[in-house]
């Protein structure tokens, strides 16, 4: 496998990681687990810096001069990063709209046990 190659590899890898950990904070938040929901946003954060170190990196290789093939695997990783950052970003809103739920079911819950009976 060639430097562009593992490049490519390297985003898809890196995007499609950001992209689970997207959906497992969605999953955590609709728990109620809030707390490990923004850990795990975080971390695939993290993986989308990666991806787009690689990104940057065949960028500016062909702002150099270099020139690669455009391959379908090379589509298919750009598809990728795209789809795993909406994700990411969609994922940020639900943990955040979870756990306003949650905070106003702790409220709700709190003052109708010890209010008024009927």
């Amino acid at each position: 496998m060639d430097e562009y190659q593992e490049i490519i590899m390297g985003i898809i890898t890196n995007a499609g990681v950001a992209k689970s950990k997207a959906m497992e904070a969605i999953a955590l938040a609709q728990k109620g687990q809030t707390q490990l929901a923004a850990e795990r946003l975080e971390e695939g954060k993290d993986e989308l810096v990666k991806a787009h170190k690689l990104q940057t990196r065949l960028i500016q290789q062909e702002a150099g001069g270099t020139v690669h093939e455009i391959t379908l695997l090379m589509v298919h990783a750009q598809d990728h990063l795209m789809s795993a950052i909406t994700t990411k970003d969609l994922a940020g809103h639900m943990v955040e709209l979870y756990a306003r739920v949650n905070r106003y079911e702790e409220i709700t819950d709190h003052t109708s046990i010890g209010g008024n009976n009927g």
